[in-house]
Formats: structure tokens, sequence, C-alpha cells
């Protein structure tokens, strides 16, 4: 392939990638500092954010999933200029996300004092339920800030949701440190002001993305259609459709990840604290891969629209380059510093030392963990969402659990068992994915 073409690639990927990696950033960073800040008035709260959080990502990736559908269908429709189909994509969009929003946060609400099913500590989870239903009626504004965010990022428009979640970040963290520790007169909330802190922050972020979208003059030819008469059952059709097989996708990966939480839990305390660290400086690292997947998809759906299938497939491949390259950055970084950054959250000497060697484990799969997210971006494009599930499904619930499991109870490698579980779950589904993106983008070449 000529090497030119490449660079223009690369070019292209990075210049869409950058501000979807600093809006994900953002967007990670909200749980980030409710951890940091909460590890600060002890272990007991930190794990209690740890198993709610835990629980929460089921929810919260089950919206993103549906939501992120959005993307390669505008994509596709700006590749056409089909801009009365890129119009109800909005409406539908919108009213698709709220309504799922609003059902997830009922679910979410009267499914949470179930955790005491869980058998984790009850301490945590006196702790964690007043959390999490906090996150839970969070779901609402963010699923709202999402159809706005994949519809502009739909049409490569993506500086905007970077801006925007910087500020909010911002504000979350002014939040957390007014609530957690009970500032400017209020009492401390401890945990439950960081819940707080991050709902009114996701409530600003849906205000300023949906102020952007529904009144800048460059949108002013797709709000023809902003109207309820224009609701259509085939577009909210073509949205869930797509939208629910990446939701099963991201559960069966999330949910790995959240089960694991709970196996850690069985352990005790300590570990769950320990586990929350690891687990959140793996997810600033996958966020930030995510936004090179969503260059990902926005280039091979745009570029398959066209009906530019080579230049589809190496789009797709110079994202995979890029993430790799990102992770092993992310993975060299993450070992120099696995001993100092969980001293950031927490003084416990123990829980320190078994948090620096899971982020010994964390750098090793980040190469595997770009990839697979990568993969999973470039196959969104192509609108294949149903066999990646699948893949999902083998490589973490068939493959990576019960490693982990064997490892840590009956090889007794205790909490590092369920992470070295989780390497080979990630490392199973970076291979496939690749080669499911290999083979589809190949055949639409050849054909």
């Amino acid at each position: 392939m000529d090497t030119s073409t490449y660079k223009e690639h690369f070019s292209k990927n990075f210049l869409l990638a950058y501000p979807v990696v600093l809006s994900q950033l953002g967007h990670i960073l909200v749980s980030v500092f409710d951890s940091l800040m909460v590890g600060q008035i002890g272990t007991l709260p930190l794990a209690a954010a740890s198993l709610g959080n835990s629980i929460f990502t089921i929810t919260l990736v089950f919206g993103l999933g549906v939501s992120y559908s959005i993307t390669p269908l505008i994509a596709a429709a700006d590749g056409r200029r089909n801009y009365t189909r890129i119009s109800l994509l909005l409406l539908n969009g919108l009213v698709s996300n709220t309504l799922l929003g609003v059902i997830l946060f009922i679910a979410g609400y009267f499914l949470s004092p179930f955790i005491t099913l869980l058998d984790q500590p009850p301490a945590v989870v006196v702790l964690a339920v007043p959390y999490i239903n906090i996150l839970f009626l969070s779901m609402v504004p963010l699923m709202v800030f999402q159809a706005f965010r994949q519809f502009a990022e739909g049409l490569s428009l993506t500086k905007q949701a970077m801006y925007i979640s910087i500020v909010a970040n911002s504000l979350n963290i002014l939040l957390n440190y007014i609530f957690i520790f009970g500032k400017l007169g209020l009492e401390p909330m401890g945990l439950v002001g960081a819940g707080w802190a991050t709902l009114i922050s996701r409530v600003v972020m849906a205000l300023m993305m949906g102020g952007y979208v529904l009144y800048a003059k460059r949108f002013l030819v797709f709000r023809r259609f902003m109207h309820l008469r224009h609701l259509s059952f085939h577009h909210m059709y073509r949205i869930f459709k797509l939208g629910l097989p990446i939701s099963g996708q991201m559960i069966f990966e999330m949910g790995a990840f959240s089960f694991s939480a709970v196996m850690i839990g069985w352990l005790g305390v300590k570990e769950l604290a320990a586990h929350q660290i690891a687990i959140n400086v793996a997810s600033v690292t996958y966020m930030m891969a995510s936004g090179i997947a969503a260059a990902a998809t926005i280039r091979v759906g745009n570029q398959k629209g066209l009906g530019n299938y080579r230049a589809m497939r190496m789009a797709g491949f110079s994202n995979l380059v890029l993430g790799i390259i990102f992770m092993t950055c992310s993975g060299l970084l993450i070992v120099l510093g696995n001993e100092l950054i969980p001293m950031l959250y927490i003084d416990d000497p123990e829980v320190i030392q078994i948090a620096s060697t899971l982020l010994v484990i964390a750098a090793l799969f980040q190469i595997s963990d770009g990839v697979q997210v990568v993969g999973l971006g470039a196959l969104r494009g192509l609108e294949d969402v149903r066999v990646p599930s699948l893949i999902s499904l083998l490589a973490y619930w068939v493959v990576g659990l019960p490693v982990g499991y064997l490892l840590c109870f009956k090889a007794d490698f205790g909490v590092n068992g369920i992470w070295l579980g989780l390497l080979v779950g990630l490392s199973v589904a970076a291979a496939l994915l690749t080669l499911r993106f290999r083979m589809l983008s190949n055949r639409l070449t050849l054909s």
C-alpha cells in the first residue's frame, strides 16, 4: 500500500480521535475523581464505590451501546448526503435515548436493594445502595447528552463534546470537594455527595450539548423534522436493532469486569478497594482508546457509505495501529507508576500493595484491550454487531471469567488470579475481532 495514503489516514484518524479521546477521558474522570476523593475518607467508602460503580456500569454500558448505534447510521447517511435521513435520526435518536434513560433509572432504582444477594460485606452494601441510586438517576441526562453527542460525531464533529466534557468534569471535581467533605457550610455527605456531584455535572452536559445542536446555525438543515409528528417506528427500530447487539457486547465485556468485582468482594474489603484503584486506572486508558474506536466507526462508516471499500479497510487498520501505539505507551506508564498511583487514592499499606500488583497485570493487557475496543469500533462502522457480541460472550464468560475463578479460588492466586483471567479474555477478544474485521473488509474490497 502507498505510504503517503497511510499517512493521510493516520492524520484524518488523529484529527477525529483526539477530541473524542479527551471527551471520553472526561467521562471516566468523573469516576476517577469520585474514587480519589472518597478514598480520602476511608477504605470502606472506597470499597462501596467499587461495588456501586461495578453494578452501575452494567446499566451505563447498556445505555451507551444503544446510543452508539446513532453514529454509524448518521455517518453512512452523511456519506450519501442524505440530509432527510440524518434529520429523522436526530429526532428519533433523541426520543429513543431519553425514554431508555428513564426506563434504566426506574429499573435500577427498584432493583438496587437486591445487591444484598451478592454476598458482599454488609457495611459496604449499606453505603453503596444510596450512592448507586443517584447514579441511576444520572442515566437520564447522560442519555440525552449521548443522543446529541453521537449525532454530532456521526457528522465528524467531535471537538464540541470534548469541550463540554472538560467543563462538566471540572464542575464535578469542584462539587465533589464541596459535597464529600462538607464545604461552604454544608454537612459532609461522603460517598453520597460524590453521587450528587456526578448527577449535576451530567445535567449540565446534557443542557450544553443539546443547546449546541438545537441552536447552532450549522445544524439548521437537520432541525426541520424536530416535531413529534415525525417520530418514526422505522428509524427507532433501526437504532435499537443496531444498538441492542452493541449493548449486548458491551455488557458481556463490562459485565465480566463487574462480576470480577463481585468475586473479589468475596475475598474482602481491602481486595475490593484495591480492585477499585486498579480498575479506575485501566478504565482511563480504555475510555481513551474508545475515542480511537469512535474515529474508526466514523471513518469506516463514512467510507462504506461512499462505497470506497479500499479506503474503508485502510481506515480501520490504521486506527488499529494507532490503538496499539497508544496502549503500549499507556502500559509503560502504568508499570512505571504502579507503586505511586495507589498512594494517590488511599494510605492503607495493604491496599496499596495489592493494587500495585494489579496495576502490573493491567499494564500487560493494555495492547489487547486497545485492539479489541478499536476492532469493535471498526466493525460498528460496517454495522456488524451480532457476531462481535458473541465473540465477547465467548472471550469473557466462557474463557476469561472461568480462568480467573480457577486461578483465584482453586490455584490460590487470590485477586491476581481474577485479573489474569481478564487478561486472557481480552487477548482472545482482540484476536477474534481483528480477524473478523479483516475477513469482512477483505470481502467488501474484493466484491
